[in-house]
């Protein structure tokens, strides 16, 4: 890799680095604020000890929360809280972490900060032209099929755990209220400012430069041991670097001869299948790397790319990230969900929104 790549591929990862960064430290300082927990006990509330109301709201929360803090973000803040929610009123957990674990993947389409890959396909979309508007006109649809069929999913195979009632409301805690109601503003800013088109490392680095100073003010030891994700970013340089240099030596013309062209029904779920197929394999962020320039000729390729790499990695644990992430609190809290049944499940899922997902797409560009 010549030096001129290797500062274009840095000035690419920086912005997508500093969201990563930014975002996350914003996030956690929120939930520490008590701002997931407010939200999980007021959806319980607004439930009307109704379970599948209940669970409908949970699941737009989770959709909200992918959609503008980030598919991470749901997997390792809301996935407790739900636990928590449903075990306080006599609900089985794994209805709840499975639902966090497949909104977090299939909900991770609309915005350009719902996910990693989206960030990165930023820049293609810029070379061609586009920009955010463009991002989510081409998005929505599919977001809206994936979101869909993930739910209907979801009822479906947990349905007796959604008939009957649950019996009392969960009891609320004690947060500061400053703390509580200025973390509470900075989340609902950032889904109109990420949705008009700010550059999204700057949004994410404004909310946490408000944050962290309140917080510092009103409860310092909340700032604690706050998770920062180097070790995530660096891998991310990393896999990148790995992914430029392979690309040099012949790898995207390999894998062009082998992924249909054009942008129809057919060429569009070849695009999107291949990007789950090495997701699944592999990891998402990698998989979108190795198979961008297959896509950088059509907007509604790359779309489609985004809905495999997206909504697909959901049949192995290494899949994406967020998985993992999900996985390591599921533990945390003492939620068993057996690969035995995950892995057949999310196939299951992957397969239905990344086809429907994809099929909603091709109609909104026909």
């Amino acid at each position: 890799m010549s030096v001129a790549d290797a500062l274009d591929l840095g000035a690419r990862l920086l912005p997508v680095i500093v969201f990563l960064l930014a975002i996350t430290v914003t996030a956690e300082v929120a939930e520490r604020a008590g701002v997931f927990d407010v939200a999980g006990h007021w959806v319980a509330h607004a439930g009307r000890r109704r379970t599948w109301l209940l669970w409908g709201l949970f699941a737009t929360l989770s959709v909200v929360c992918t959609v503008v803090l980030s598919i991470d973000t749901t997997a390792v803040l809301l996935t407790p809280v739900g636990i928590a929610v449903a075990r306080q009123i006599g609900l089985d957990p794994r209805l709840f972490a499975v639902t966090t674990l497949w909104i977090a993947n299939t909900g991770s389409l609309l915005l350009p900060v719902s996910n990693l890959t989206n960030l990165l396909a930023l820049d293609t979309f810029a070379r061609q032209g586009l920009g955010h508007g463009d991002f989510v006109a081409l998005s929505w649809a599919p977001a809206i099929a994936c979101v869909g069929v993930t739910l209907l999913l979801v009822a479906g195979l947990h349905r007796r755990s959604l008939r009957g009632r649950y019996a009392v409301d969960p009891p609320p805690q004690a947060h500061d209220v400053v703390l509580l109601r200025v973390a509470g503003g900075v989340c609902l800013a950032l889904g109109p400012l990420f949705a008009l088109g700010s550059p999204p490392w700057l949004v994410a680095v404004l909310g946490s430069a408000v944050l962290v100073p309140v917080a510092r003010w009103r409860a310092p030891d909340l700032l604690r041991r706050l998770p920062v994700p180097w070790v995530m970013a660096t891998g991310l340089v990393v896999v990148s670097a790995v992914v430029q240099v392979a690309h040099a030596r012949g790898l995207g013309d390999a894998l062009a001869s082998v992924v249909s062209q054009g942008t129809s029904a057919p060429a569009l779920l070849g695009v999107a299948g291949a990007g789950a197929l090495v997701a699944n394999l592999a990891n998402n962020l990698p998989a979108y790397l190795v198979l961008e320039p297959v896509a950088t000729d059509s907007g509604t390729r790359l779309m489609a790319l985004l809905v495999g790499v997206n909504a697909g990695p959901l049949i192995t644990p290494w899949g994406s990230l967020a998985t993992l992430l999900w996985l390591q609190r599921c533990r945390s809290a003492g939620v068993a969900v057996p690969w035995r049944w995950l892995a057949p499940a999310g196939a299951a899922c992957a397969f239905l929104a990344v086809g429907s997902g994809t099929l909603a797409l091709a109609v909104v560009t026909r």
